[in-house]
Protein backbone atom coordinates (compact mmCIF):
# COMPACT_ATOMS: atom_id res chain seq x y z
CA UNK A 1 0.00 0.00 0.00
CA UNK A 2 1.75 3.31 -0.95
CA UNK A 3 2.33 5.53 2.15
CA UNK A 4 2.82 9.31 2.63
CA UNK A 5 4.57 11.40 5.59
CA UNK A 6 1.65 12.26 8.01
CA UNK A 7 2.08 15.87 7.89
CA UNK A 8 5.89 17.46 6.84
CA UNK A 9 8.05 15.18 9.53
CA UNK A 10 5.72 12.89 10.29
CA UNK A 11 6.08 8.57 10.38
CA UNK A 12 4.96 7.40 6.92
CA UNK A 13 1.69 5.75 6.90
CA UNK A 14 -0.94 4.70 4.33
CA UNK A 15 -4.32 6.13 4.25
CA UNK A 16 -6.17 4.07 6.49
CA UNK A 17 -5.35 3.33 10.09
CA UNK A 18 -6.82 0.95 12.72
CA UNK A 19 -9.09 2.74 15.20
CA UNK A 20 -8.63 -0.09 18.23
CA UNK A 21 -11.68 1.37 21.02
CA UNK A 22 -14.12 -0.41 19.78
CA UNK A 23 -11.93 -3.74 21.06
CA UNK A 24 -12.16 -2.65 23.91
CA UNK A 25 -15.25 -1.30 24.81
CA UNK A 26 -16.52 -0.80 28.30
CA UNK A 27 -19.83 -2.24 27.94
CA UNK A 28 -19.72 -4.65 24.98
CA UNK A 29 -15.92 -5.76 24.47
CA UNK A 30 -15.00 -7.43 20.85
CA UNK A 31 -14.52 -10.92 20.82
CA UNK A 32 -10.67 -10.90 21.48
CA UNK A 33 -9.20 -13.82 18.75
CA UNK A 34 -11.25 -11.49 16.50
CA UNK A 35 -9.54 -8.14 17.85
CA UNK A 36 -6.02 -9.95 17.70
CA UNK A 37 -6.42 -10.94 14.20
CA UNK A 38 -7.81 -7.66 12.83
CA UNK A 39 -4.45 -6.09 14.75
CA UNK A 40 -2.52 -8.10 12.68
CA UNK A 41 -4.44 -8.54 9.64
CA UNK A 42 -4.17 -4.60 8.97
CA UNK A 43 -0.30 -4.57 9.77
CA UNK A 44 0.10 -7.27 7.42
CA UNK A 45 -2.01 -5.03 4.70
CA UNK A 46 0.25 -1.99 5.31
CA UNK A 47 -2.52 -0.44 7.33
CA UNK A 48 0.17 0.06 10.16
CA UNK A 49 -0.92 3.46 12.44
CA UNK A 50 -2.67 1.92 15.35
CA UNK A 51 -4.41 4.36 17.13
CA UNK A 52 -5.33 4.10 20.77
CA UNK A 53 -6.07 5.31 23.98
CA UNK A 54 -4.89 4.73 27.80
CA UNK A 55 -8.74 4.90 28.62
CA UNK A 56 -9.91 2.73 26.02
CA UNK A 57 -11.12 -0.10 28.12
CA UNK A 58 -9.34 1.65 30.75
CA UNK A 59 -6.32 0.11 29.82
CA UNK A 60 -7.26 -3.09 28.26
CA UNK A 61 -6.63 -1.52 24.42
CA UNK A 62 -2.92 -1.02 25.26
CA UNK A 63 -2.69 -4.46 26.85
CA UNK A 64 -4.50 -6.11 23.62
CA UNK A 65 -2.16 -4.11 21.64
CA UNK A 66 0.68 -5.63 23.35
CA UNK A 67 -0.34 -9.14 22.99
CA UNK A 68 -1.33 -8.20 18.93
CA UNK A 69 2.17 -7.99 17.85
CA UNK A 70 3.89 -10.38 16.51
CA UNK A 71 8.02 -10.42 16.69
CA UNK A 72 9.08 -7.51 14.26
CA UNK A 73 5.74 -6.05 14.37
CA UNK A 74 6.69 -3.61 16.55
CA UNK A 75 9.41 -2.49 14.25
CA UNK A 76 6.20 -2.03 11.06
CA UNK A 77 3.54 -0.31 13.42
CA UNK A 78 3.18 3.45 13.85
CA UNK A 79 1.29 3.40 17.73
CA UNK A 80 -0.51 6.60 18.50
CA UNK A 81 -1.88 7.04 22.06
CA UNK A 82 -4.21 9.11 23.12
CA UNK A 83 -4.14 10.14 27.05
CA UNK A 84 -5.99 13.05 29.67
CA UNK A 85 -9.24 11.28 29.27
CA UNK A 86 -9.98 10.67 33.20
CA UNK A 87 -12.82 7.65 33.55
CA UNK A 88 -14.17 6.32 36.96
CA UNK A 89 -14.89 2.31 37.60
CA UNK A 90 -18.03 2.49 36.05
CA UNK A 91 -16.98 3.85 32.81
CA UNK A 92 -18.47 7.43 32.75
CA UNK A 93 -15.95 10.11 31.23
CA UNK A 94 -15.05 12.30 34.52
CA UNK A 95 -12.50 15.07 33.01
CA UNK A 96 -10.04 15.79 31.04
CA UNK A 97 -6.20 16.25 32.27
CA UNK A 98 -2.88 18.10 31.02
CA UNK A 99 -1.16 18.60 33.51
CA UNK A 100 3.17 18.07 32.93
CA UNK A 101 2.96 15.69 35.88
CA UNK A 102 -0.09 13.47 34.43
CA UNK A 103 1.59 13.36 30.73
CA UNK A 104 4.68 12.01 32.38
CA UNK A 105 2.74 9.51 34.68
CA UNK A 106 0.55 8.45 31.92
CA UNK A 107 2.97 7.50 29.38
CA UNK A 108 5.04 6.02 31.79
CA UNK A 109 1.72 3.40 32.38
CA UNK A 110 1.41 3.68 28.79
CA UNK A 111 4.54 2.11 27.66
CA UNK A 112 4.89 -0.38 30.48
CA UNK A 113 1.06 -2.11 29.40
CA UNK A 114 2.58 -1.76 25.55
CA UNK A 115 5.34 -3.59 26.24
CA UNK A 116 7.27 -0.91 24.40
CA UNK A 117 10.13 1.90 25.43
CA UNK A 118 8.24 4.24 22.82
CA UNK A 119 5.50 5.61 21.33
CA UNK A 120 5.11 6.91 17.49
CA UNK A 121 2.71 9.83 18.06
CA UNK A 122 1.53 10.73 21.82
CA UNK A 123 -1.31 13.55 21.77
CA UNK A 124 -4.26 14.75 24.89
CA UNK A 125 -6.92 13.50 23.90
CA UNK A 126 -8.99 17.00 24.48
CA UNK A 127 -7.71 20.27 25.66
CA UNK A 128 -7.60 20.76 29.42
CA UNK A 129 -8.31 24.46 29.61
CA UNK A 130 -7.34 24.70 33.20
CA UNK A 131 -3.46 23.39 31.74
CA UNK A 132 -2.06 25.89 28.62
CA UNK A 133 -1.69 23.89 25.63
CA UNK A 134 2.11 25.03 25.78
CA UNK A 135 2.84 23.11 29.18
CA UNK A 136 1.05 20.33 28.20
CA UNK A 137 2.96 20.23 24.85
CA UNK A 138 6.40 20.98 26.69
CA UNK A 139 5.60 18.25 28.29
CA UNK A 140 5.51 15.28 25.60
CA UNK A 141 8.29 17.65 24.45
CA UNK A 142 10.25 16.61 27.23
CA UNK A 143 9.45 12.90 26.37
CA UNK A 144 10.55 13.77 22.69
CA UNK A 145 14.04 14.63 23.89
CA UNK A 146 13.77 11.47 26.22
CA UNK A 147 13.27 9.09 23.53
CA UNK A 148 9.74 7.88 25.14
CA UNK A 149 8.02 9.52 22.09
CA UNK A 150 9.17 9.93 18.40
CA UNK A 151 6.46 12.88 17.31
CA UNK A 152 3.50 14.84 19.25
CA UNK A 153 -0.19 14.97 18.27
CA UNK A 154 -3.49 16.73 18.99
CA UNK A 155 -7.17 15.91 19.14
CA UNK A 156 -10.39 17.94 18.70
CA UNK A 157 -8.98 21.43 18.79
CA UNK A 158 -9.24 24.31 17.51
CA UNK A 159 -7.43 26.48 15.25
CA UNK A 160 -6.09 28.70 17.55
CA UNK A 161 -4.67 25.83 20.17
CA UNK A 162 -3.36 24.29 17.18
CA UNK A 163 -0.91 27.50 16.32
CA UNK A 164 0.01 27.69 19.84
CA UNK A 165 0.50 24.06 20.05
CA UNK A 166 2.97 23.78 17.06
CA UNK A 167 5.07 27.00 17.89
CA UNK A 168 6.13 25.47 20.81
CA UNK A 169 7.14 22.11 19.57
CA UNK A 170 6.32 20.80 15.90
CA UNK A 171 2.86 18.89 16.03
CA UNK A 172 2.74 15.57 13.49
CA UNK A 173 -1.09 15.62 13.26
CA UNK A 174 -4.68 16.45 14.79
CA UNK A 175 -7.01 13.84 15.48
CA UNK A 176 -10.78 15.01 14.43
CA UNK A 177 -14.02 13.16 14.18
CA UNK A 178 -14.53 13.92 10.09
CA UNK A 179 -16.82 12.36 7.21
CA UNK A 180 -19.94 12.45 5.31
CA UNK A 181 -21.76 13.46 7.96
CA UNK A 182 -19.38 15.61 10.46
CA UNK A 183 -17.87 18.01 7.81
CA UNK A 184 -17.05 21.12 10.38
CA UNK A 185 -13.09 20.56 10.02
CA UNK A 186 -14.09 22.12 6.30
CA UNK A 187 -15.60 25.24 7.82
CA UNK A 188 -14.16 25.90 11.00
CA UNK A 189 -10.62 26.44 9.90
CA UNK A 190 -9.28 22.85 11.20
CA UNK A 191 -8.23 21.62 8.01
CA UNK A 192 -7.28 24.98 6.31
CA UNK A 193 -5.01 25.44 9.43
CA UNK A 194 -3.84 21.73 8.89
CA UNK A 195 -2.77 22.51 5.56
CA UNK A 196 -0.86 25.57 5.96
CA UNK A 197 1.35 24.82 8.88
CA UNK A 198 2.20 21.18 7.19
CA UNK A 199 0.27 19.27 9.87
CA UNK A 200 -1.43 16.56 8.66
CA UNK A 201 -5.16 14.67 10.13
CA UNK A 202 -6.64 11.65 11.25
CA UNK A 203 -10.18 11.47 10.47
CA UNK A 204 -12.04 9.45 12.95
CA UNK A 205 -15.91 8.93 12.98
CA UNK A 206 -15.49 8.68 9.09
CA UNK A 207 -18.78 5.60 8.95
CA UNK A 208 -20.28 8.27 11.63
CA UNK A 209 -20.80 5.49 14.30
CA UNK A 210 -22.35 2.97 11.94
CA UNK A 211 -24.72 5.04 10.40
CA UNK A 212 -22.99 5.42 6.76
CA UNK A 213 -22.16 1.46 6.91
CA UNK A 214 -25.65 0.91 4.79
CA UNK A 215 -26.30 -2.01 6.37
CA UNK A 216 -27.73 0.14 9.79
CA UNK A 217 -31.47 -0.01 10.24
CA UNK A 218 -33.74 1.79 11.94
CA UNK A 219 -34.51 -0.72 15.33
CA UNK A 220 -38.04 -1.76 16.81
CA UNK A 221 -36.47 0.27 20.14
CA UNK A 222 -34.68 3.14 20.94
CA UNK A 223 -30.92 2.54 19.80
CA UNK A 224 -28.88 2.89 23.30
CA UNK A 225 -26.76 5.22 20.95
CA UNK A 226 -29.17 7.49 21.42
CA UNK A 227 -29.11 8.70 24.55
CA UNK A 228 -25.33 10.06 23.56
CA UNK A 229 -25.59 10.05 19.72
CA UNK A 230 -28.38 12.36 18.68
CA UNK A 231 -27.90 11.21 15.29
CA UNK A 232 -29.47 7.91 16.07
CA UNK A 233 -31.97 9.38 18.11
CA UNK A 234 -35.94 8.78 16.72
CA UNK A 235 -36.25 12.61 16.12
CA UNK A 236 -33.57 12.23 13.82
CA UNK A 237 -32.46 8.64 12.74
CA UNK A 238 -35.44 8.61 9.73
CA UNK A 239 -33.51 11.73 8.05
CA UNK A 240 -30.14 10.43 8.26
CA UNK A 241 -30.83 6.98 6.82
CA UNK A 242 -32.44 8.33 4.10
CA UNK A 243 -29.33 10.26 3.42
CA UNK A 244 -27.55 6.72 3.52
CA UNK A 245 -29.91 5.55 0.75
CA UNK A 246 -29.16 8.62 -1.48
CA UNK A 247 -25.46 7.26 -1.44
CA UNK A 248 -26.60 3.83 -2.67
CA UNK A 249 -26.89 4.12 -6.27
CA UNK A 250 -23.82 6.00 -6.50
CA UNK A 251 -21.63 3.53 -4.79
CA UNK A 252 -23.61 0.48 -6.92
CA UNK A 253 -22.14 2.80 -9.56
CA UNK A 254 -18.06 2.37 -8.47
CA UNK A 255 -19.23 -1.28 -7.43
CA UNK A 256 -18.57 -0.49 -4.09
CA UNK A 257 -20.62 -0.64 -0.61
CA UNK A 258 -21.62 2.43 0.83
CA UNK A 259 -19.77 1.97 3.65
CA UNK A 260 -16.53 1.84 0.94
CA UNK A 261 -17.50 5.23 -0.73
CA UNK A 262 -17.70 6.83 2.41
CA UNK A 263 -14.42 5.84 3.31
CA UNK A 264 -13.07 6.79 -0.35
CA UNK A 265 -14.64 9.68 -0.13
CA UNK A 266 -12.74 11.14 3.10
CA UNK A 267 -9.31 8.75 1.57
CA UNK A 268 -9.87 11.15 -1.54
CA UNK A 269 -10.15 14.49 0.86
CA UNK A 270 -6.94 13.38 1.79
CA UNK A 271 -5.40 13.71 -1.53
CA UNK A 272 -7.13 17.10 -2.00
CA UNK A 273 -6.40 19.16 1.05
CA UNK A 274 -3.11 17.58 2.28
CA UNK A 275 -2.57 14.39 4.69
CA UNK A 276 -5.92 12.90 5.84
CA UNK A 277 -5.87 9.41 7.22
CA UNK A 278 -9.03 7.83 7.56
CA UNK A 279 -9.42 5.85 10.59
CA UNK A 280 -10.70 2.45 10.41
CA UNK A 281 -12.97 1.62 13.36
CA UNK A 282 -12.89 -2.46 12.45
CA UNK A 283 -13.25 -5.31 14.87
CA UNK A 284 -12.77 -8.39 12.58
CA UNK A 285 -10.33 -8.74 10.02
CA UNK A 286 -13.24 -9.01 6.96
CA UNK A 287 -13.71 -4.98 7.98
CA UNK A 288 -10.45 -4.27 6.96
CA UNK A 289 -10.56 -6.40 3.70
CA UNK A 290 -13.55 -4.26 2.71
CA UNK A 291 -11.82 -0.98 3.31
CA UNK A 292 -8.43 -2.03 1.42
CA UNK A 293 -11.00 -1.52 -1.47
CA UNK A 294 -11.58 1.66 -0.87
CA UNK A 295 -8.38 2.69 -0.15
CA UNK A 296 -7.00 2.93 -3.39
CA UNK A 297 -10.25 4.67 -5.12
CA UNK A 298 -9.97 8.31 -6.39
CA UNK A 299 -13.01 9.87 -6.61
CA UNK A 300 -13.83 12.16 -9.78
CA UNK A 301 -14.94 15.29 -9.46
CA UNK A 302 -18.13 14.57 -11.03
CA UNK A 303 -18.58 12.40 -8.49
CA UNK A 304 -17.78 14.39 -5.65
CA UNK A 305 -20.58 16.81 -7.03
CA UNK A 306 -22.81 13.77 -6.85
CA UNK A 307 -21.76 12.81 -3.56
CA UNK A 308 -22.64 16.31 -2.42
CA UNK A 309 -26.07 17.03 -3.83
CA UNK A 310 -26.70 13.13 -2.42
CA UNK A 311 -25.76 14.40 1.27
CA UNK A 312 -24.66 18.36 1.32
CA UNK A 313 -22.62 19.70 4.36
CA UNK A 314 -24.41 19.94 6.82
CA UNK A 315 -27.33 17.66 6.09
CA UNK A 316 -26.90 15.03 9.19
CA UNK A 317 -29.73 15.56 11.35
CA UNK A 318 -28.36 16.03 15.11
CA UNK A 319 -25.28 17.34 16.44
CA UNK A 320 -22.42 14.95 17.06
CA UNK A 321 -22.94 14.00 20.58
CA UNK A 322 -25.60 15.04 23.10
CA UNK A 323 -25.31 18.38 24.80
CA UNK A 324 -23.97 16.79 28.53
CA UNK A 325 -21.11 15.19 26.89
CA UNK A 326 -20.18 17.82 24.09
CA UNK A 327 -20.19 19.88 27.73
CA UNK A 328 -17.31 17.53 29.18
CA UNK A 329 -15.67 16.74 25.90
CA UNK A 330 -15.93 20.32 23.82
CA UNK A 331 -12.15 21.39 23.77
CA UNK A 332 -11.93 25.08 24.10
CA UNK A 333 -14.67 25.24 27.00
CA UNK A 334 -15.34 21.81 28.82
CA UNK A 335 -14.30 21.90 32.28
CA UNK A 336 -11.33 19.54 33.28
CA UNK A 337 -13.60 17.90 36.02
CA UNK A 338 -17.56 17.19 35.38
CA UNK A 339 -19.69 14.27 35.92
CA UNK A 340 -21.06 12.32 33.53
CA UNK A 341 -22.85 9.04 33.14
CA UNK A 342 -21.36 6.00 31.37
CA UNK A 343 -21.88 6.34 27.91
CA UNK A 344 -20.07 4.80 24.60
CA UNK A 345 -16.13 5.53 24.15
CA UNK A 346 -17.14 8.91 22.05
CA UNK A 347 -14.32 7.94 19.48
CA UNK A 348 -15.45 4.37 19.12
CA UNK A 349 -16.23 3.39 15.41
CA UNK A 350 -18.77 0.60 14.93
Amino acid sequence: MRTRPLGTDGPQVAPLALGCAGMSDHEAPADEADALATVRAALDAGVTLLDTADFYGMGHNEDLIRRALRDGDREKAVLSVKFGGLRDPGGAFVGIEGRPAHVKNALAYSLRRLGTDHVDIYRPARLDPLTPIEDTVGAIAELVQAGHVRHIGLSEVGPETIRRAHAAHPICDVQIEYSLFSRDPETNGILDTCRELGIGVTAYGVLAHGLLTGVYRQPAGLDPRAHWLPRFHPDNLAANLTLVDRLRPLADARGLSVAQLATAWVVTQGRRRGTVVAVLGARRPHRVEEALAAADVTLTDDELRAIDEAVPAGAAAGTRYAAPLMALLDSERGPRVAGAPPHPDPQKEL
